[in-house]
């Protein structure tokens, strides 16, 4: 059995990840360390928790019990905490913030997205796990950068769910504000932007182009849907301007190996992929531009599901254990 701490159990993504372990085979929860919920039930935070658990919130970290650790902070905490605790030679860390995403003579974390960085992370001790757009953004563009195809700027539009920003509350997720409401934030600046072109500039060897990004706030819980415009020049079916048909065999031969990202061969919607581990990934050609769409769940491909899917690699067992997620029939 893998023994497993969490910290920073009371948000969405802890409460995902709980959920999860809770029904992984080869999973056991030591202890979930909450702070501010030290004493209290998980079923207290988690309440669709209730009747799979009894476990309770700790302050303790009793880090000489566990196998891993999975950091469930915000965004800035986890390089903090590791400089300030202690942590034991044998327990590996899957760190779900963004502190360690980018590569760094400072730091040995291996970027978690198992599409394209299999065999690092089968070998890792730390691991970063990827942003939730950067994921569904990284997985419609990586077939195009392996063929190094970006060369002109691209156009990238995805909205999330409300989850995505977690589960503190604001003013912009509030239901009376969110609810049938859409609006953009960090345009051509969002975070995420970093770890999507160095991915991308990994395959391809190089990337000039520019991503520009725009995100988009949803008014439903769950979920990313992006749409990406890639520019080609020349004739079409010259090198650097493949027909539809060698695109999409590109795509299929790109992802025949991975467990939960498929290319599908009509328009996708976004409820095939919630409360699923999967991604889906379709496009369309239109003269010399190609309109790429994919999807995930936030919280599942985009956060904890990704991050269960990278423990089962660091410690060698089925890829797919825990996440085998159904989306809802309607």
């Amino acid at each position: 059995m893998i023994k497993i701490g969490i910290l920073g159990g009371a948000g969405y993504t802890a409460g995902e990840l709980i959920r999860i372990l809770l029904n992984h085979k080869e999973a056991e929860l030591v202890f979930i360390n909450s702070s501010s919920n030290a004493g209290n039930k998980i079923t207290d935070v988690h309440e669709g928790l209730m009747g799979d658990t009894e476990l309770y919130f700790t302050d303790q970290t009793p880090f000489d019990e566990v196998d891993v650790l999975f950091f469930c902070f915000g965004h800035g905490k986890s390089e903090q905490f590791v400089k300030e605790n202690l942590i034991p030679d044998h327990a590996r860390i899957i760190d779900l913030a963004q502190d360690f995403r980018i590569a760094a003579p400072t730091h040995d974390y291996v970027y978690g997205l198992p599409e394209i960085h299999r065999e690092q992370i089968q070998k890792c001790k730390h691991l970063a796990n990827p942003g939730c757009f950067a994921t569904c953004i990284q997985l419609g563009l990586l077939p195009m950068a392996k063929a190094g195809l970006i060369y002109n700027d691209v156009a990238v539009n995805a909205i999330t769910g409300s989850t995505g920003a977690g589960v503190k509350p604001g003013a912009t997720t509030h239901f009376s504000w969110r609810n049938n409401n859409m609006s953009v934030y960090k345009v051509f600046s969002h975070q995420h932007i970093h770890e999507i072109r160095q991915s991308l500039n990994e395959l391809q060897g190089h990337l000039e182009a520019s991503i520009d990004f725009i995100p988009y706030r949803g008014d439903f819980a769950r979920g990313i849907f992006c749409t990406e415009v890639v520019k080609f020049e020349g004739e079409e079916g010259s090198p650097n301007n493949p027909t539809v048909e060698d695109l999409v065999k590109m795509y299929k031969d790109f992802y025949a190996d991975a467990p939960f990202t498929h290319y599908v061969d009509k328009a996708i919607d976004l409820k095939q992929v919630v409360n699923t581990n999967k991604a889906l990934v379709h496009l369309d050609k239109f003269g010399n531009k190609v309109v790429i769409t994919s999807i995930i769940d936030n919280l599942l491909k985009g956060a904890v599901g990704q991050a269960v899917q990278n423990m089962n690699l660091m410690f060698g067992i089925d890829e797919m254990e825990g996440l085998h997620l159904k989306p809802s029939a309607f």
